[in-house]
């Protein structure tokens, strides 16, 4: 008999993805606002150098995936990438977000530097960690326990960052910077503090504690499944080509991406929209957060729920019946959120709303991979599972990247002004599209693909079984 994971196990797996989401909402809410407002380059540029970083990154992932299958440790093939990577994905964090007093051309070069070796060192270690969800467990239910705990940490820690970081740069802003404070945080008492220092060091404390949970993640978890083959020299060729023969990935893939493009496109405008549109001059007392980071929190929180009912909901209708009416659902109101009047209630009620059925998606994606790491084992005799996992940080990063370079043109399409007190009628437009209309629009991709998925719960059961049969023979 299989051994069952314990809850610790469950946690502390989380705990990995907790640490990861950290630094990965401040790339997808505030890095272009920092690009524009703290560290002074246009939104076009921040939009193109986030497009060309994560574009060439998001292929390197695939080689950190094969890497990672053919590592061999006392800690098996993935768990040490978070022992080596933690201390130094803490790090390029703080460089990432520090302004030198460069001129124009030395600070792209600086932030093109930068942004690209912290997406390098994000995919040494959430690579691999994503792979452990295939390595952990053979039993498809129990994976779809642990794709849940893996996101429901992830929001959690999402949720931290969020109630953390805007209240710690104005506090170190206050506390060590006070004679720099920006015009512009003078002028829109609503954003966050546009101050270097408060940046550097409110990022710094965020790091260490990234750097904690690697390391419980790392101590806490086991690897369990071993690939059926004996064969010790597969080329790296051979895995490519099995994998680009497998239709369910590419279809996992091009779904996932339009979903994360979903994410990507709402977070990175929301601090504009509530500056430009909302324009409600509200901190809550005792904690300094602004409307715009409550709006995050009321969206992590539902997230939360959502990544939470996802396993009973999908074991009850399946993964794929509950993606698709997620989908619809969270498209459909995204159309109502660019109809509704400028009002805080229906704002957040609709965020709530919407990031409860986004939350089901995320998990079953997750947990859709690690099927098809079965199904191709099953095809090909090879269990790659950093490759297969590597191609959905691919299409995380790619739905990402695409997300925040069209933030960025759009917004400079509509004629964005950083600093200016007011933004023009045509860029709060924009906006609010960005916001509502673009999101729908990934929404219905990510459904049409979603379509063609041919791996259901049944065929994925069988699949288990027979590969738990050629285990148990030896085959």
């Amino acid at each position: 008999m299989a051994e069952k994971i314990k809850l610790k196990e469950k946690i502390a797996y989380g705990f990995g993805d907790a640490a990861s989401s950290m630094f990965w909402k401040i790339f997808g809410m505030y890095s272009l606002f920092f690009y524009t407002d703290v560290f002074g380059i246009t939104a076009a540029a921040a939009g193109t150098m986030f497009l060309v970083a994560r574009l060439w990154d998001s292929f390197f992932d695939v080689f950190v995936g094969i890497a990672a299958d053919r590592t061999k440790s006392k800690w098996g093939k993935y768990r040490p990438y978070l022992l080596w990577f933690a201390i130094p994905f803490a790090v390029m964090g703080v460089f990432t977000f520090y302004a030198p007093d460069f001129g124009s051309t030395g600070k792209l070069v600086y932030a093109y530097i930068t942004y690209s070796l912290m997406m390098i060192v994000y995919s040494l270690i959430n690579v691999p960690y994503a792979s452990l969800l295939g390595a952990m467990s053979a039993d498809p239910e129990e994976r779809n326990q642990l794709s849940s705990y893996r996101m429901s940490f992830a929001f959690i820690g999402s949720f931290v960052t969020f109630m953390l970081l805007q209240p710690l740069i104005d506090f170190f802003s206050k506390t060590f910077d006070t004679e720099s404070v920006s015009q512009a945080t003078k002028a829109v008492e609503t954003s966050v503090s546009t101050s270097v220092t408060g940046w550097v060091m409110g990022v710094g404390v965020i790091g260490i504690i990234c750097v904690i949970l690697f390391l419980l993640c790392f101590s806490w978890t086991k690897e369990r499944v071993q690939q059926i083959e004996t064969e010790e020299n597969v080329s790296i060729k051979t895995d490519l080509k099995n994998l680009f023969r497998n239709a369910p990935w590419w279809i996992l893939v091009g779904t996932g991406l339009a979903a994360l493009l979903f994410n990507a496109v709402r977070d990175s405008v929301a601090i504009y929209y509530f500056r430009d549109f909302v324009k409600l001059n509200y901190k809550m007392a005792g904690t300094g957060w602004d409307i715009t980071t409550i709006y995050f929190l009321v969206g992590q929180a539902a997230n939360l729920i959502g990544v939470m009912a996802a396993p009973s909901i999908s074991a009850k209708y399946g993964k794929k019946k509950t993606y698709m009416i997620s989908i619809v659902i969270a498209g459909i109101l995204s159309v109502i959120f660019y109809f509704i009047p400028n009002n805080i209630v229906l704002i957040l009620i609709l965020q709530f709303l919407i990031s409860v059925f986004a939350g089901y998606v995320l998990p079953l994606l997750w947990s859709m991979f690690a099927d098809i790491v079965d199904h191709q084992e099953l095809l090909t005799g090879r269990r790659a599972t950093g490759l297969i996992f590597s191609s959905s940080s691919m299409s995380q990063k790619l739905g990402w990247a695409l997300g925040a370079a069209l933030s960025g043109w759009i917004l400079a399409w509509f004629h964005y002004v950083p600093d200016a007190a007011s933004q023009s009628a045509d860029t709060i437009f924009g906006e609010r599209i960005m916001i509502s209309l673009l999101p729908a629009i990934c929404c219905l991709l990510a459904l049409i693909g979603m379509m063609f998925y041919p791996l259901s719960d049944k065929k994925v059961k069988e699949i288990s079984e027979e590969l738990n049969l050629k285990r148990k023979n030896n085959i």
